[in-house]
């Protein structure tokens, strides 16, 4: 999940490559295996198949005693990204838990489903996610505002709470890869070398098409859904905490300054307008900081698995290898996409997979002619498919926290990164020089 200015490992041969990404492979049979056997994904819990993983890493990577591995497997978990990132679920969890108590959540769901007709809710969500992640240029922002609501909506209409976490969860990278202030964004045109207008042109050419069927398809899923009768809600000022969260949200604020916010917003609505007791409300806020507690221990065991792989050279042997494989202009471009998405399946996190592969990209780039507007695209695009659906990644994972539903569940209804995927293969088969 993160990058160190300390060199890796040297990698020897094919044999120790592989064996140093092995650990990856470990969690997946038992996590995904293993729930497959079982026809449940809620049987194997997350954390215990990345204590697999952990397990296994500690046997097969270097360096040799054991307290050195702790020590960089400890600091793979302590990096800076990652600690933001728990803070931010701590917060989330705080919030989401805390405006559930006040009503803010039922009082919003309410007035949506008060306002638009049940089989419009589902590409109006979708829409809603792709608004608002293009306009502040984070997916996880985008989930934590939406999810909560999102959730309630599907159980207002009885619908399937997967479906509906899909289409957030996948709204939500359609602006991470477009918006001009999303870090992936910034990460890819200064690693190719180009303006940022020019790049979201190339992009858009890719995304919108992929957005406008998926728009479709959720149309149409969502035609059959029955109507239903629902009041305004009697208390409509219940809202206020939501709306602050989503209006701050759209102004480009923080999400930390945001969740901060929305949780003293819902103290204020508890004892001026939900008429409840302040200890009640901190206590309901305990309780969602620590049913955050798997997410944050999943978060540090895949943080700390990867930095054993990073430092044992197991970015290093993928693209080095892969980079062996490029012929022509259309090769180079499915490598720099195949480069980036291995890179973030060892890393989870799409900037610094888009970092990591960014200065070799360019040199292949360039040398069969690839423009670094397309370069940076592809490196964007290719970055968002794969953290969009990995489900150690954090999206997938705060996104089926606060669905109440297992992350395997969603990834099947994700139909706007498997279409933008798609989009941008025909991009690269069918596309132009420039």
């Amino acid at each position: 999940m993160a990058k160190y200015t300390e060199k890796e490992l040297p990698w020897l041969n094919h044999a120790r490559g592989i064996m140093t990404l092995s650990p990856l492979l470990v969690f997946f049979i038992v996590y995904v295996v293993s729930s497959l056997c079982a026809g449940d994904f809620y049987k194997m819990p997350v954390a215990v198949a990345f204590l697999a993983a952990t397990a296994w890493a500690f046997i097969v990577c270097k360096p040799g005693s054991f307290s050195r591995k702790t020590e960089r497997f400890s600091a793979g978990a302590a990096h800076s990204n990652i600690m933001m990132m728990i803070w931010i679920f701590i917060l989330a969890g705080a919030f989401a838990q805390s405006a559930k108590y006040t009503g803010a959540v039922d009082a919003m769901v309410n007035m949506t489903l008060y306002l638009l007709p049940a089989n419009m809710l589902l590409p109006g969500v979708f829409l809603a996610a792709c608004l608002i992640s293009l306009s502040i240029g984070t997916s996880v922002g985008t989930i934590v505002a939406l999810m909560p609501v999102a959730a309630g909506l599907a159980a207002g209409v009885g619908a399937s709470p997967a479906i509906m976490a899909g289409a957030v969860v996948g709204g939500a990278f359609f602006g991470d890869n477009l918006s001009f202030i999303s870090d992936t964004t910034i990460a890819a045109t200064r690693t190719q070398g180009c303006a940022m207008r020019d790049k979201f042109r190339a992009n858009f050419a890719i995304v919108l098409p992929a957005a406008i069927i998926v728009f479709i398809i959720y149309t149409i899923l969502g035609w059959e859904q029955a109507s239903t009768t629902h009041t305004m809600p009697e208390n409509g000022w219940l809202i206020l905490p939501y709306l602050l969260v989503l209006v701050c949200a759209l102004c480009g604020m923080n999400v930390m300054r945001v969740l901060f916010l929305g949780i003293a917003a819902t103290g204020i609505s508890s004892l001026c307008l939900a008429g409840t007791n302040i200890m009640d409300w901190a206590s309901a806020m305990g309780t969602g900081i620590t049913g955050m507690g798997e997410l944050i221990i999943v978060t540090l065991l895949a943080a700390g698995v990867l930095e054993l792989i990073r430092y044992n050279g197991g970015l290093t042997y993928i693209i080095t290898h892969l980079c062996h494989h490029i012929h022509g202009r259309r090769g180079a471009e499915l490598g720099i996409g195949i480069m980036t998405s291995l890179a973030n399946f060892c890393t989870a996190n799409n900037t610094v997979a888009i970092v990591a592969v960014g200065n070799i990209a360019r040199r292949v780039a360039e040398r069969y002619g690839v423009p670094p507007t397309r370069a940076a695209s592809l490196l964007d695009t290719f970055s968002c498919v794969t953290q969009a659906i990995i489900p150690y990644g954090a999206q997938l994972l705060m996104g089926a926290t606060l669905a109440g539903i297992s992350a395997m569940h969603i990834i099947p209804y994700l139909l706007y990164p498997f279409c933008m995927c798609a989009c941008s293969l025909l991009f690269i088969i069918w596309g132009k020089k420039s």
